[in-house]
């Protein structure tokens, strides 16, 4: 550094309305034949003095600009506080001998968990318990863990897991006070509430055998893989304890449990794409674990038992083994082996097959079907061993099924969102042994009485209307906006088609038409939970929107009779009859169909509305509907709540996870755009008061975005941003590294993916201040439209600013998965090119934040003010 760098950067430094100016000092980084000058990566050195006093500038910095939000701050917290029933609990649920469940406590930071034995071995029916009782005050009632008392003298803490003996006397546990994720496992005697003296440290998982006597867990190595696992008997010196698995593929993770039936002790390893089982009898835990089906490259399966108690033909059991795999179908498929005629070895796709997924639009999905690959992904499937409501489905994905003593449950994915369907045990045995599809029922949430989403004429009129278009999922010309030359674009919605921007279909409210026929339009996530027990006659299930809050259901599936047994309670005067909520879709620059989620307050018309899109879009995890307190200060004050449901998500089954990552993952990028796009030239959201928000992986997105379309967002909020993946992906060295090479391709021996990923990782193509004194990139640049172009050309406004969102970033310093550097150095290069960008760095904590209820309301109101403060929105 110059003489004079040196005093702008001590001045800095001790100016906190000034970002600290950060020392730049030589470092390449060269990968075939390419060399990348990166000033910044000094900052990789935790323990340095530089790295610690510039960190504290840069939270000082923070502190100052975030001053002015002090009032905003509070009364975002207060509401949220206001709205949230501080002392509540969960519904017991019954786990062998004992009814299991959660108290939260006003004024206190952490869950306690507690229990009460059952009342007789038929007792399925939950006991009534006062919520607002101090904990272990009622008849029976034992607190076995409370969080509040073992975090004091920490401040971070989490719980890792917990596993109970069956008969409930010793409890397994791990807790991370650091934020790494290595958690310390210790054994509870549960009658006398001490520990036993071995602690089982810095491990990735636990689980006990049924009699707690052993334990079997993960260890982890340098790069926080889980690589081995370990057998220890209770009672016994650490020190003794056996490797029993090791997995030399540092591709792969491994994990550790029991199977559902408790049988067997289970040890699955898995990369990204490509996993294998191993088992061993519970009655022989000291013995060899053997595979169940050898792993395959880019295969995936699972394995559990069930049986079909006495439907034999003389009445005996019927031992089942389910397979979920995607050996033949890249949307999975369930095939269910009847063990009485067959022993192992077992190969994937033998059996009955219950249930098939989508080959439409995936890599290999000509394999299933010539020509699958070319269709459209929402196109509608039809597969004769379906069952009858899978039939035709769009984006058909099989997530998995669960067999009980009383009961079937499938889970799948279609049209973007989550299903579930049921039937009687009976009625699955008697399909299965005739050799005919199951017939399944689906789950569908009970609507609100005179809600807007139970209007049946408005579904039989869509119903209809869609009938009489094409079979795909997306956008359908509708209700008099069927001219193809506008995309299906109604006339109050169209923009600018002389634009060219990405269409959107909406109907006159700015609402989608969901074209699902019987379906209500709140926009649901349903899942089934809470059903430990095998023998339980009845089935739990929950679900949620972005505007109504999640209920906890009871079904009987032999009568149909639903029952709710808690629905979240959202305190003072809401009624999510109040709030909108639907899905759009539009057409991303490939033609691609791109499901949109809105929710907005009904009684504020969505016109250049202030926007909070947020999004993530990788290792194929879905952005399902939830319900969020916090949200309800952003609707109240007008915003518009949107999710671009992108590709590199699971939304739409795997060709939607497989077109959004390695050498397809800019089409994540360029969903986002086109949504946002879309939407604000629909004339539903105000470029001058759009923010974005994504975290992790979703954090690598808001960089890309920013970079895009730099004037289409007021400001992104990226919290914990994998922004400098291309360097920690070229460092096998460094924690998960090698297991990213599934997701976003090998750099290191690929120089064709080297030169794809430096064109969109975030740090590489930001603006940085080149030596002229003027904004320049290292790699691809944005148009206003969002389009690529080539070198970056960064353009200014009239007062000569830098065109560029408004950045507030967050980072931990104990996070694993994404470390503090990548957010560190971004900022450090943005702030040098003069955006107005600000980093919140955590220094207790770890990937998911602060831990505490009231900590993260804290954390939220923070960020929230800071997006409404960009959206104008100062009350």
């Amino acid at each position: 550094m110059t003489e004079e760098e040196q005093q702008n950067t001590a001045a800095a430094q001790h100016s906190p309305t000034k970002p600290p100016v950060a020392k730049r000092i030589p470092h390449a980084r060269t990968f075939h034949g390419d060399t990348f000058e990166d000033p910044y990566e000094w900052m990789r050195d935790k323990a340095s003095p530089d790295v610690r006093e510039y960190v504290a500038a840069q939270n000082r910095y923070c502190d100052a600009r975030m001053a002015g939000l002090a009032g905003l701050r509070s009364t975002l917290f207060d509401e949220l506080k206001s709205r949230i029933q501080e002392t509540d609990m969960s519904v017991p649920t019954r786990m062998d001998g004992y009814w299991y469940f959660s108290r939260t406590v006003e004024g206190r930071q952490y869950g306690i968990q507690c229990r009460m034995p059952i009342r007789a071995d038929d007792d399925w029916d939950p006991p009534a318990v006062d919520a607002a009782a101090e904990p272990g005050t009622m008849p029976g009632e034992q607190v076995i863990f409370d969080a509040n008392r073992e975090a004091e003298g920490h401040d971070f803490f989490r719980l890792g897991g917990m596993d109970l003996s069956r008969d409930g006397r010793w409890m397994l546990y791990g807790v991370d006070v650091r934020g790494d994720e290595r958690y310390d496992f210790r054994i509870r005697d549960l009658e006398t509430g001490e520990d036993l003296p071995e602690v089982l440290a810095g491990i990735g998982g636990a689980c006990f055998t049924p009699d707690g006597r052993w334990v079997f867990y993960a260890v982890l190595d340098d790069a926080w893989r889980p690589y081995a696992i370990r057998r220890h008997r209770v009672g016994t010196p650490v020190s003794e304890d056996v490797e029993v698995y090791r997995e030399a593929d540092e591709r792969f993770w491994v994990g550790v449990g029991l199977s559902f039936d408790e049988r067997s002790i289970v040890i699955g390893t898995g990369s990204k794409t490509t996993t294998e089982v191993w088992m061993l009898p519970v009655s022989d835990p000291e013995g060899e674990f053997a595979v169940f089906i050898p792993r395959a490259d880019d295969i995936e399966y699972d394995v559990s038992f069930a049986c079909f108690e006495g439907a034999g033909e003389r009445g005996e059991d019927v031992p089942l083994a389910v397979v979920y795999h995607n050996a033949n179908n890249p949307n999975f498929e369930i095939d269910v082996i009847d063990m009485r005629s067959h022993t192992p070895p077992y190969r994937l796709g033998e059996g009955t097959r219950v249930a098939v997924g989508s080959p439409y639009g995936c890599e290999h999905g000509d394999m299933v079907e010539p020509g699958a690959s070319a269709q459209p992904v929402g196109a509608g499937y039809v597969n004769a061993c379906n069952p009858t409501i899978l039939q035709g489905a769009h984006g058909l994905a099989i997530e998995g099924i669960a067999i009980h003593r009383h009961f079937v449950a499938l889970s799948y994915r279609t049209d973007g969102l989550p299903h579930v369907a049921v039937m009687t045990k009976r009625q699955a045995a008697a399909d299965f042994l005739a050799g005919r599809p199951w017939e399944f029922r689906e789950l569908t949430p009970p609507a609100l009485e005179d809600d807007w989403d139970a209007d049946l004429a408005a579904d039989a009129a869509e119903t209809a209307t869609s009938m009489s278009e094409d079979d795909a999922a997306g956008p359908h010309p509708h209700h008099g906006a069927a001219d193809s030359d506008r995309g299906g674009v109604s006339d109050e919605v169209a923009g600018d088609v002389a634009t060219g921007a990405p269409a959107m279909v909406t109907t006159w409210d700015g609402a989608a038409d969901d074209l699902l026929p019987g379906e209500t339009r709140r926009l649901y996530a349903i899942g089934t939970g809470g059903n430990p027990s095998y023998d339980a006659p009845r089935m739990r299930y929950s679900f949620s929107s972005y505007t109504r809050p999640g209920e906890l259901h009871e079904i009987d599936p032999a009568t149909g009779e639903d029952r709710l047994l808690k629905r979240a309670i959202v305190l003072g005067d809401f009624d999510p009859r109040d709030y909108m909520e639907r899905r759009v879709w539009i057409t991303a620059r490939d033609g691609e169909q791109i499901p949109v989620s809105l929710a907005w307050r009904r009684d504020i018309p969505v016109s250049s509305s202030a926007m909070f899109i947020t999004g993530y879009g990788a290792y194929e995890i879905s952005s399902d509907p939830g319900f969020s307190v916090a949200r309800l200060s952003m609707l109240d004050r007008g915003v518009l709540y949107a999710v671009p449901h992108i590709r590199g998500g699971g939304e739409m089954g795997r060709a939607w996870y497989e077109q959004g990552r390695r050498l397809n993952k800019k089409h994540s990028f360029e969903d986002f755009v086109d949504a946002t796009v879309a939407l604000q030239e629909a004339g539903l959201a105000d470029p001058r008061r759009t923010v974005a928000n994504g975290g992790s992986a979703g954090g690598l997105l808001m960089g890309a975005v920013a970079n895009l379309a730099p004037s289409r967002f007021a400001g992104v909020e990226a919290d914990v941003p994998f922004v400098d993946a291309l360097t920690s992906i070229l460092d096998p060295s460094l924690p998960l590294t090698v297991t990213e090479w599934d997701e976003w391709g090998d750099p290191l021996h690929d120089a064709d993916v080297y030169r794809y990923m430096k064109s969109y990782t975030p740090y590489e193509n930001a603006p940085d201040m080149a030596d002229d004194g003027s904004a320049a990139g290292s790699g691809d640049g944005a148009g206003d439209d969002g389009s690529v172009a080539g070198a970056a050309v960064w353009t200014r406004d009239s007062s000569g600013r830098l065109v560029f969102p408004k950045m507030f970033v967050t980072t931990s310093m104990n996070d694993t998965r994404v470390l503090y550097v990548e957010p560190l150095k971004w900022v450090a290069r943005l702030q040098a090119a003069g955006v107005d960008a600000v980093i919140k760095i955590e220094v207790e904590a770890g990937h998911g934040g602060t831990s505490g209820r009231y900590k993260q309301w804290e954390e939220v109101s923070y960020e929230n003010a800071w997006c409404l403060s960009v959206m104008n929105i100062m009350h």
